[in-house]
């Protein structure tokens, strides 16, 4: 058989296998949050991320952790695995615009604290801290409710330095929403 006859027909299935649907992501060592997975490929799935589509989402945080002082918040590793499945479907980092607010009184609400002080209330470290750096970096917003801060009794300089504090999670919410985001989570 000669050389050129095999050439086209691996030429074609590279090409055929570069441009199917789940080569259209990114390699997973080149996705936005280190070390959490984005959302598995489902041949013939009809909705799928958008690069065109800037994403404005609101995601709401309030209760979560069964324990709170040893547990990461199990809405972070489900939005690093959204971040990345927009990333691995092209989705750009500039039209990536979501918003974490923390809400609530509970104890879980003391996911916003800095590790010392986290430390330094329960005798551990803040099992999150490292979760929100990495989701920070990859371009997510996060906030806090004043009032929840306010009612939990954290001091100002105990906020991890990643996280704004709004006047009201209702307040930054409604805004958000007449800017046109969506509001996701709880």
């Amino acid at each position: 058989m000669k050389a050129h006859v095999l050439i086209i027909p691996v030429l074609v299935a590279l090409t055929l296998s570069l441009a199917s649907p789940s080569r259209a992501a990114a390699a997973d060592d080149h996705l936005a949050v280190p070390g959490y997975p984005a959302a598995n490929d489902v041949p013939g799935a009809h909705e799928l991320p958008d690069p065109s589509t800037d994403y404005k989402i609101a995601w709401g945080i309030g209760q979560g952790a069964k324990d709170p002082t040893t547990e990461i918040n199990p809405s972070l590793p489900t939005l690093a695995r959204y971040v990345n499945t927009l990333a691995k479907w092209g989705v750009p980092k500039e039209k990536r615009h979501i918003i974490v607010m923390f809400h609530q009184r509970s104890p879980d609400f003391d996911i916003v604290m800095t590790n010392e002080a986290f430390k330094a209330k329960y005798g551990k470290d803040n099992p999150n801290i490292a979760l929100v750096s990495a989701l920070k970096k990859a371009g997510v917003e996060f906030r806090a409710c004043g009032q929840a801060v306010r009612g939990r009794k954290i001091a100002a300089k105990d906020i991890n330095s990643d996280i704004q504090v709004d006047l009201w999670a209702m307040t930054t919410f409604f805004n958000l929403q007449m800017k046109g985001f969506v509001r996701a989570g709880n």
